[in-house]
Formats: structure tokens, C-alpha cells, sequence
């Protein structure tokens, strides 16, 4: 019998649990240990936990210790670099609670699960998207109007561009985020043909409710998506399908078809390849004092970041000592009072720090962070925002507007054109605004 995506994914698993020696410095590394639940015993036997992750991927029912370290996983990756035997330990927890789901729920109900959290994610992309921009820009960022029957074979076809620009999908809940990102490509001469949003999902709902086989099915059509660049190459923004596709998708599809449909770079990573062409772009000083908030699960992610700040002239970059946990903000939910803890934190250093800015890496942190700006005396912005400051570039931070407003009659009454524009059903449209809203963990000081 010929492999497939699913059974090359528990190939590529009972290989990794063979080559895991047991020797725990994946679990000591681990920074979330303590608030992902592990007792103190249970951390002085870091060996008896990733023991535990392995016999969970082999199919048994691990420890008490190993379940709670899967469940609490952020997807730091420090694990991956505590690992001296080329195991990915976060590729294992991975697979460890996708078996953990399978063993809680049938294969209906997983269905359900993976199903209902998709329709969550389009829900709210496509109507905090459409709130936002009109037509011209909606189709820039490859969301043309929804229902649109594709053009005839042949019809509309050109030459591929040199890279595919892989949004994800809620990067496009702060769309001047991704349109920052365009015209930096724009600048520096690159050719790219923009791909996302929910028509091109990376399958993380269905990983997480444990339906390997829709996840593998959502997955070879994304990759066969994106698979049309010139050059092999897809430039990934969104950090949660970059480890989706990196450490899964791709070596599964690699095990199936002989070889990997593309390679994919992060776009911090791609930017800061190209830092000497940028450098000459960066005409116009940024006298600000900023602190970068930080995130460090793709690796070589917040290096880039700080060498592209460095560039920017008139910055002071100060270190605010808070430690950067996690793949981005909302990869912390599994853990509700960390996470609100470490923003809190981090709240009050930069204030203490009389920083001018926090400045973010990704969209879910600027989701998480924007609406504090109105509680504290400096600015939550993108880390694009400040380069294209630099590059004489600049789109009107309308979601964090909306945010900071608190009142969801009062953002449906702000976007009405644009809601009626797009023919966006009110229900559903209030809905998505009051998640919107919902997605704030730690709390706002007092009304606005």
C-alpha cells in the first residue's frame, strides 16, 4: 500500500519517539513547565515526561505529567534546541495531543470540532477584513470578493512571480500589517503573488482536534496552492502556519511525493537577507524609544526583527528584561493566567522603561496588546509600522482604532459603509466584533 500524508505523519513520529533517548533536557528547557501544571516532582523526572510524550504518540496513555505538559505547550522550540539527537520534541507534543483528542472524541465529533473551529476563523477574517478596506485592497491581499467563481482554464494565467507571499489567515484582521509588508517587497524589487486567508488554511483546527485526516487533506490543497512561485520559495508571515508547514506539512508531503513542493522562509527572516537593500531605503530618522516584545518559536525570528530595528535611524532600542515565551500571543491561551501575567508584566516594564512604543512582531500580538495603548503613555505598534515610518510608509491602524472603542454598536456603527458595501450580514458581522472584543488577556483599566 502506497504511503499517505497521514500515515507519513505517524511515520515521522514512531521514528522521532525511536531516536528520543529519554535524557529530559527537552522538558527542563522548556519555559512553561511550572505554568503548564508539572509538579515539582514530576520536573525532577524529566526523563519519566518525555517518556511519558513518547508512549502518548505510540499510542498509550502516558503519565499524568506527559499530559500536562502536551496540553501547555506553547511552542517556545527552546526544546528543539535542547535536543543533542535531532528530535523535534514540539513536533512530538504535537502529535502526542493530537492523540490525546482522538482518545477523547470520536470521529464525529472531532469532525465537528475541526469543523466548527474553521468556520470560527472565516467568520471573523472575512468580516474584520471587509470592515476595514474596500475592493482595491481586499484584492491586493488576494481576498477578491467571496463566491466569485474562479476564471476559465487557461484565462487570467501569467508567468509565476519569483515567491509566493503566504499570508495565513488572521494577519488579515490587521491588514495594514500585510499591506506594509507588500509594499516593503514592492520597494526592494521583489516579485510575489500574495496567497491566504481561510481558502488557503494550513489545517491547524482539524490538527487540534486531533482529525489527522481532514488536517492532511487541508494541507496537500494548501500546499498544492501554494506551490506556483517561480523559484521554489514561499514567504510565510503568519508564525503558527510557518511551524505547521515546516515541521509537519512539508516532511510529510516530502515522505509522499518524493520531494517538498516548495521551501518556505518567515518574511522577518526574507527582510533581513535583503538588509542591504533596505538600508539605503531607510531614509527618514524615527526618534522614538521602543522595546520589542518578543516571541522566539521560529527560530532566528527576534534576531532578525532587532537587526532590521537597528537599521532604522533615530531609534533607541531598550530591553525590557521580560522573557519572550511562545510561538506568538495567542499560542499562550492553553495557559489564560500566564499569559495574562506576562503581558501585564510587560505592560508595566515599558512604562516604567518611558518607552515612546511596545513594538510587536506578529498580528496576534497586536491584537492581544493594541486596545492597552489608550491605559498607558506610549504606543503599541507592528515592527513594519516602524520601517515604513522609515520608508515614508504608513496605513491608519484602523482595527486597533475599533479596538480601543470597547463598544461593538459603536464599531458596527463606524464600518456601516463598508459592512453594507460588502453585503456583510449584521449577525454575524456583531458576532466577529464582540470575539474581536472577547480577545483581551489582560485586562483594560476602567471604561475608555
Amino acid at each position: 500500500m502506497s504511503e499517505t500524508f497521514e500515515t507519513a505523519l505517524h511515520a515521522r513520529a514512531a521514528a522521532m519517539a525511536d531516536a528520543c533517548t529519554r535524557c529530559g533536557r527537552c522538558v527542563e528547557a522548556c519555559p512553561t513547565a511550572v505554568a503548564a501544571g508539572l509538579t515539582a516532582a514530576e520536573r525532577a523526572d524529566p526523563a519519566g515526561v518525555i517518556g511519558g510524550i513518547v508512549d502518548i504518540v505510540r499510542g498509550g496513555a502516558g503519565s499524568d505529567g506527559a499530559r500536562k505538559w502536551a496540553a501547555g505547550c506553547v511552542r517556545s522550540g527552546e526544546c528543539i534546541e535542547a535536543c543533542d539527537y535531532g528530535v523535534n520534541p514540539r513536533f512530538l507534543l504535537s502529535m502526542a495531543r493530537a492523540a490525546m483528542a482522538r482518545a477523547d472524541n470520536d470521529d464525529a465529533a472531532r469532525r465537528k470540532q475541526g469543523v466548527d473551529g474553521f468556520r470560527h476563523v472565516a467568520r471573523d477574517v472575512n468580516a474584520i477584513t471587509r470592515m476595514q478596506l474596500d475592493d482595491a485592497l481586499l484584492a491586493r491581499l488576494g481576498q477578491g470578493k467571496p463566491n466569485t467563481p474562479p476564471a476559465p482554464a487557461g484565462q487570467g494565467k501569467t508567468e509565476p512571480a519569483d515567491f509566493v507571499f503566504y499570508t495565513g489567515c488572521n494577519v488579515l484582521k490587521t491588514p495594514h500589517i500585510a499591506l506594509l509588508a507588500l509594499d516593503i517587497m514592492d520597494a526592494l524589487g521583489i516579485s510575489y503573488e500574495v496567497m491566504g486567508g481561510p481558502t488557503h488554511c494550513c489545517g491547524v483546527q482539524q490538527l487540534r482536534a486531533g482529525d489527522l485526516a481532514t488536517f492532511s487533506r487541508v494541507s496537500e490543497s494548501a500546499l498544492d496552492k501554494l506551490a506556483h512561485s517561480k523559484t521554489g520559495q514561499v514567504i510565510s508571515w503568519c508564525p503558527s502556519c510557518h511551524v505547521q508547514f515546516t515541521e509537519m506539512a512539508l516532511p510529510a508531503a516530502e515522505k509522499t511525493r518524493g520531494a517538498k513542493p516548495f521551501e518556505m522562509t518567515p518574511f522577518t527572516r526574507f527582510v533581513r537577507e535583503r538588509l542591504a537593500g533596505l538600508r539605503p531605503l531607510l531614509r527618514h530618522p524615527v526618534p522614538m524609544r521602543i522595546a520589542l516584545h518578543k516571541h522566539p518559536g521560529v527560530r532566528g525570528a527576534v534576531e532578525a526583527a532587532e537587526d532590521i530595528l537597528r537599521a532604522v535611524p533615530g531609534l533607541d532600542i531598550v530591553e525590557l528584561g521580560q522573557p519572550g515565551v511562545g510561538l506568538q500571543a495567542n499560542e499562550l491561551r492553553v495557559l489564560p493566567a500566564y499569559r495574562r501575567e506576562l503581558q501585564l508584566k510587560e505592560l508595566e516594564a515599558a512604562a516604567a522603561a518611558k518607552v515612546d512604543a511596545l513594538v510587536a512582531l506578529y498580528h496576534s500580538d497586536h491584537r492581544e496588546l493594541c486596545a492597552h495603548e489608550r491605559d498607558f503613555p506610549f504606543r503599541i505598534m507592528n515592527l513594519y509600522e516602524i520601517v515604513g515610518l522609515s520608508m515614508g510608509l504608513a496605513y491608519d491602524d484602523r482595527f486597533k482604532r475599533l479596538k480601543m472603542m470597547q463598544d461593538a454598536d459603536a464599531i458596527m456603527a463606524d464600518c456601516a459603509d463598508l459592512i453594507a458595501h460588502h453585503g456583510l450580514d449584521r449577525d454575524t458581522t456583531r458576532a466577529a466584533v464582540q470575539s474581536m472584543l472577547a480577545e483581551q488577556p489582560a485586562p483594560l483599566r476602567g471604561a475608555p
